[in-house]
């Protein structure tokens, strides 16, 4: 997904490319060009921002990023600015989807927050004194895999018990095998062969007992490790982004009642939990351009 933005917010064109239709991030580059300027379009672009899984900001690089097609370590930037003649900046996803919610979004008002990014996996981008925390190796914020569960499920990264594959898309999805075994409730999530977070949420508000068991297992997973994060950097809030956050405040609730349950004495009551208000618009192409807007 690609587009282009200007500096109130306002997107104005957007578009797309299939990463595995090109066969090279040069090739990539050069289909965005060009598409662009089909459309008369390259002259407005004043700079690039990307966000991409595994993206550095200190290196302009992406990787060994597991969902990609282009293996080992890319220089997406310098390919970009080949390309296009523009500075360009590049950071992980999950970090534009925070500088997203601080330029854009529903933490205009926060100096001190992390967005929690509920996807296919579990990001984090975390906001200190209103700058981006990257570490000394452009790759802090990954809370995604904290080990939550010892020796729990298998992770894409290659170690167990990941927060990710607990409380993502698929981590809820994986529940439904895991939990159906311990459970008493009798549910069409396993007769109907449900494979997608969406529905269980959908089946929970229609009253499936198990889906609501998978729902609060997921919340208190992830109440209890928010809790745990608190101590970290002491934020005023949360900002949980995705397509699981999208299920709205009863999800958020549960979350904050785990959170508030598990909470250090100093933290009790102090921290937010806030749900994005980027849903509706194209978020990736919003948190990708504050990159831009922010230097």
């Amino acid at each position: 997904m690609f587009g282009i933005c200007s500096q109130q917010g306002e997107i104005l064109y957007e578009s797309s490319v299939h990463t595995r239709t090109v066969l090279s991030p040069e090739g990539l580059a050069k289909s965005i060009h060009d598409h662009l300027e089909e459309k008369n379009l390259l002259n407005c672009i004043r700079a690039i921002g990307i966000g991409a899984p595994n993206g550095n900001n200190l290196s302009s690089t992406i990787e060994f990023a597991p969902n990609l097609p282009w293996k080992g370590i890319i220089p997406l930037g310098e390919i970009f600015e080949n390309a296009f003649g523009v500075p360009v900046s590049v950071t992980n996803d999950a970090n534009a989807a925070a500088l997203g919610e601080m330029v854009f979004g529903n933490a205009q008002d926060l100096k001190h927050f992390v967005t929690i990014t509920l996807g296919t996996g579990l990001g984090s981008g975390i906001i200190v004194n209103g700058e981006l925390i990257y570490g000394h190796d452009g790759f802090a914020g990954e809370y995604g895999h904290i080990q939550v569960i010892p020796d729990g499920r298998l992770c894409g990264c290659g170690r167990k018990g990941c927060l990710e594959t607990y409380v993502s898309a698929t981590g809820v999805v994986r529940s439904i095998a895991e939990l159906q075994s311990v459970s008493k409730a009798t549910s069409v999530l396993i007769e109907k062969n449900v494979t997608s977070a969406r529905e269980i949420f959908e089946y929970a508000d229609a009253g499936d007992q198990f889906a609501q068991e998978i729902i609060d297992y997921t919340a208190e997973i992830l109440g209890k490790s928010l809790a745990n994060f608190a101590c970290f950097s002491s934020p005023k809030a949360f900002v949980l982004f995705g397509g699981i956050a999208q299920s709205g405040e009863k999800f958020a609730s549960k979350v904050k009642e785990h959170m508030e349950a598990n909470m250090l004495n100093i933290y009790k009551n102090k921290v937010e939990i806030r749900i994005s208000s980027l849903h509706n618009v194209n978020a990736a192409v919003l948190g990708s351009a504050s990159l831009v807007w922010s230097k």
